[in-house]
């Protein structure tokens, strides 16, 4: 069966794999202090752009009282027009502060979105690094759109509380200085309730955070779950594994259900929380409206504590609980999966290299090893991409000596990839030895896989930032002479100079194919690891290109004195002429795996005769540079 079959749908995951919303709450605090501590004076500015805001609140209150009291009611329309003129001002002098409250909105949304997509990257590479046999193109892409879209969450739900609550601060900063203004007995009314809803709101917030965090741990257990079922309902139908694939994913739905109905019992909760904090409070004051009048407060302040209570600090109050409510707890379930995804996974087999190491410059462990130790040595090896399934190799050996220059064909799928992987050690095979120089690489830190071997896949990745940065990230300490070097021996002068030189900006998007896969070579090539593994990585190029980029390897890899790297070359072969420049070739055909010379193969080997002559005879295709 394969592993698309076997995961997520195979396992309902249990309600205590959750943790508590206090839980989180803890783990967020630290670093949400030092985030916000490091953008104190952005704190500080939006702060002052909504002290306005609190005066805007005062004056419309006051401003109506005074209007009614010395105005209309007192037989002074002048006075009262004047009044209301005033308070007319203050709100089209609004304009302005909002302005200046979203100035600083921006420093403070647009920092954290950027650290979350980093660290969302950082984790989706340590995971396929770590686990690769239970990572695909389709698990890590939904990975990192499912995390990078959690950003764009945390981003807008972060913005939504900071301008909700500032509001609500702000709004009842003004309102209760008012309503202490205008008659102290107002607050008598007003105040208990306000403190009893907004106390009862923030009770739910944790166990509400809990219960939110569920309900999304649920959800994407449910859609991976189906996800699963789906890629691998081939393989479920001919094993007749139906019935307990059903099963299991009726048990992930019925976990969702419950979640969903525990989310919406607080969330009803909150509702009275909100009646009470944000209804009450009027109803009070109309209630109490005799006693007042008896206490001396005037038509004037009733009037200027309704429009405090219904046009500021209500409004304000239910959309600063409705944001705590939703986002708030969405934001903390968020930033605490972050901190769970993005914690160091275990690993299944081997230690597994940091994609952040790979192929980096280390000093050097040890002596150098004797040039009689094979490059490579391939030992018996067995790999299968589960128990079920046939092994997509079986009883490998492979030596490849220093300085050798090997090419590696066959049909699609037939494991070139995996053997890539495994000899570069991001795949763990089921059986056998892979040693690099001598050593084996199971039981290997990054770090000293980083000093042994670089891969350059498919699909070459390279990053906004300069282009020196680019080419100089898997070796900081070039000098600028061998990153001259590099760019002139792989022949890639024309794409640096359209993009400006070495120093200028490097935007990912405006690269074809072919440009991302040449910077990604010159990097390779200027590393200090001695193997080099092109994984179908200059196939992009066209034919020209290609010859002399593998040449330069080769020549990196068999050179002598100040260059010497005691190396290899290990190609899989995009095009037959990459086995013809080999000093010597494996055919991959899945039972019996041959390894000669290009001239060897041609008599040994029907399936290489077959490629080699399809070859010959098909055109070309267009570079994709």
């Amino acid at each position: 069966m394969s592993a698309a079959a076997k995961s997520p749908a195979g396992a309902e995951p249990p309600a205590a794999e959750v943790s508590p919303g206090r839980g989180a709450l803890r783990r967020n605090l630290p670093p949400a202090r030092r985030f916000l501590a490091g953008r104190k004076r952005a704190l500080v500015r939006l702060g002052g752009w909504s002290l306005l805001e609190s005066a805007q609140t005062f004056l419309g209150g006051y401003c109506l009282a005074q209007a009614l009291d010395r105005g209309f009611l007192a037989g002074q329309t002048g006075t009262g027009l004047l009044w209301l003129a005033v308070a007319a001002a203050s709100i089209l002098g609004a304009g302005p502060p909002m302005r200046g409250v979203f100035a600083q909105l921006a420093e403070l949304t647009e920092p954290l979105r950027d650290a979350l997509v980093r660290r969302a990257v950082r984790q989706a590479l340590r995971r396929a690094v770590t686990d690769p046999a239970r990572t695909d193109d389709r698990s890590d892409t939904g990975a990192v759109s499912r995390l990078t879209h959690q950003t764009e969450i945390v981003r807008d739900s972060f913005a939504g509380l900071v301008l909700t609550v500032r509001a609500f601060v702000f709004n009842a900063v003004g309102a209760l200085i008012g309503l202490l203004a205008l008659a102290p007995e107002l607050l008598l009314v007003v105040l208990p309730p306000l403190v009893l809803g907004i106390a009862l709101f923030l009770a739910t917030l944790l166990p509400m955070a809990s219960a939110q965090r569920d309900f999304l741990d649920a959800d994407e257990a449910v859609a991976e779950g189906v996800g699963a079922v789906s890629a691998g309902h081939r393989d479920l139908v001919a094993c007749g594994a139906q019935a307990d694939a059903a099963q299991r994913t009726g048990r992930l739905i019925d976990v969702a259900e419950r979640t969903s109905r525990v989310l919406a019992r607080w969330a009803a909760l909150r509702t009275v929380a909100l009646g009470v904090a944000g209804q009450l409070p009027v109803l009070l004051l109309l209630v109490t409206t005799p006693w007042l009048l008896r206490q001396g407060v005037t038509t004037g302040a009733l009037a200027g504590a309704l429009t405090y209570l219904l046009q500021a600090l209500l409004p304000a109050l239910h959309s600063m609980m409705t944001a705590l409510g939703a986002a708030g707890t969405r934001l903390l379930v968020v930033v605490d999966r972050f901190q769970d995804a993005t914690a160091a996974p275990v690993p299944t087999k081997a230690p597994a290299p940091d994609p952040a190491d790979a192929g980096r410059r280390r000093p050097s462990r040890g002596r150098r090893p004797s040039r009689t130790v094979p490059a490579v040595e391939v030992r018996d090896v067995t790999h299968a991409y589960g128990p079920d399934s046939t092994p997509v190799l079986e009883r490998l050996d492979l030596t490849v000596r220093r300085g050798e220059h090997i090419a590696v064909v066959g049909p699609s799928g037939i494991g070139k990839s995996t053997l890539a992987g495994v000899v570069s050690g991001l795949v763990a095979p089921d059986e056998g030895t892979v040693l690099l120089g001598g050593e084996p690489v199971t039981g290997r830190t990054a770090r000293d896989l980083a000093d042994r071997r670089v891969l350059i896949p498919q699909q070459a990745y390279v990053f906004t930032g300069s282009v020196r940065d680019n080419l100089l990230h898997l070796r900081p300490d070039a000098t600028s002479g061998e990153l001259a070097h590099a760019i002139g021996t792989l022949g890639a002068e024309p794409l640096v100079h359209r993009l400006g030189g070495p120093d200028a900006a490097l935007a990912p998007r405006g690269l074809s194919h072919g440009e991302r896969q040449l910077l990604a070579l010159c990097r390779a090539y200027l590393s200090a690891a001695p193997l080099v593994l092109l994984d179908e990585a200059t196939c992009h190029l066209d034919p020209p290109a290609e010859a002399r980029v593998e040449r330069a390897f080769a020549e990196r890899a068999s050179a002598d004195g100040a260059r010497a790297r005691d190396g290899a070359l290990i190609v899989v072969a995009h095009r037959l002429s990459s086995a013809r420049r080999a000093d010597r070739v494996l055919v991959l055909d899945g039972t019996t795996p041959r390894f000669g010379t290009h001239e060897e193969l041609l008599t040994s080997s029907a399936l290489y005769r077959d490629l080699f002559g399809h070859w010959q005879h098909t055109p070309s295709p267009p570079a994709g540079r």
